[in-house]
């Protein structure tokens, strides 16, 4: 796609060099788009070419994209679906004009990106974990199959949640020991946390949830979890200005009062939130 109103940024790979011999993290660059597909109606699964955050985002961080349009000034966010050598995978759907914009990139293209950005989950313990994901909050988690599968101490088992088409089923599947899925017609993920809180106690090693999606779904499944003494991490879901702390767009309440999203997450305990039943 061309853009007469689009000036692109240095080329990643300039930006990384620069960056390191100043001692910092490297900036808004310019990287090329190598794939793009449509999964589902309406959802979009972007690869970009970033040696820079496929060798350091972790689980639950976020990339940001600069639409070409100039009227659009602000980056849009997006969780870190899936690395792969140098290419990072983003799934998102179309909710506005940037995003819009996003869904007509073709390989080949060039688009301005920023990450990875905010706090990643903590996958540090030996651990069952369950991944609970509702629409597009499933896409971090994905990633964060990705990162445990390789591991001999973990295991994986998600639970997703879909408005209608279970457009992330055929992607985690080989990366996860169970995959549980529902519609909104068949119920919500709270039903099938509770069809297989047997199954989860089968597991040598002690549960730990990660989720992403609504708000109202998470928590919900913070409460299931803090009923069964069962820690979770929460990936907030917020609309962002910046993306790392400057604007202050994404604040969230919390016990220790406002944090942001962006950079004080996006990953919070049930107690940071204060959502424990």
């Amino acid at each position: 796609m061309t853009a007469t109103s689009f000036t692109p940024t240095l080329p990643a790979q300039t930006v990384e060099r620069e960056a390191h011999e100043a001692g910092r993290k490297p900036g808004r660059r310019t990287v090329e788009v190598v794939g793009a597909s449509m999964l589902s109606h309406g959802i979009f699964r972007l690869v970009i070419r970033d040696p820079y955050v496929a060798r350091h985002a972790s689980p639950a961080q976020f990339v940001n994209l600069y639409p070409h349009d100039a009227r659009m000034m602000l980056p849009r966010p997006f969780g870190v679906a899936g690395v792969d050598g140098d290419d990072v995978t983003l799934i998102y759907q179309i909710v506005g004009h940037g995003t819009e914009e996003f869904s007509t990139l073709e390989a080949g293209d060039a688009i301005d990106a920023l990450g990875p950005l905010g706090k990643p989950f903590d996958l540090g313990k030996p651990a069952n974990y369950v991944l609970v994901g509702g629409g597009l909050g499933v896409p971090p988690l994905l990633y964060a199959a990705q990162t445990l599968c390789r591991r001999d101490d973990a295991r994986v088992t998600s639970v997703f949640g879909y408005r209608d088409e279970r457009f992330a089923d055929e992607l985690v599947r080989g990366y996860v020991n169970a995959a549980h899925s529902i519609t909104n017609a068949e119920g919500n993920v709270v039903d099938l946390l509770n069809d297989i809180e047997d199954e989860l106690k089968v597991a040598a090693q002690p549960p730990v949830i990660l989720s992403c999606g609504p708000t109202p779904m998470m928590r919900a499944v913070a409460a299931w979890a803090s009923k069964r003494g069962i820690p979770a991490q929460l990936s907030l879901e917020a609309r962002m200005g910046c993306g790392y702390g400057a604007c202050v767009a994404c604040v969230v309440d919390t016990p220790s009062g406002r944090l942001k999203v962006c950079k004080d997450g996006p990953v919070f305990t049930t107690e940071q939130l204060g959502w424990a039943a």
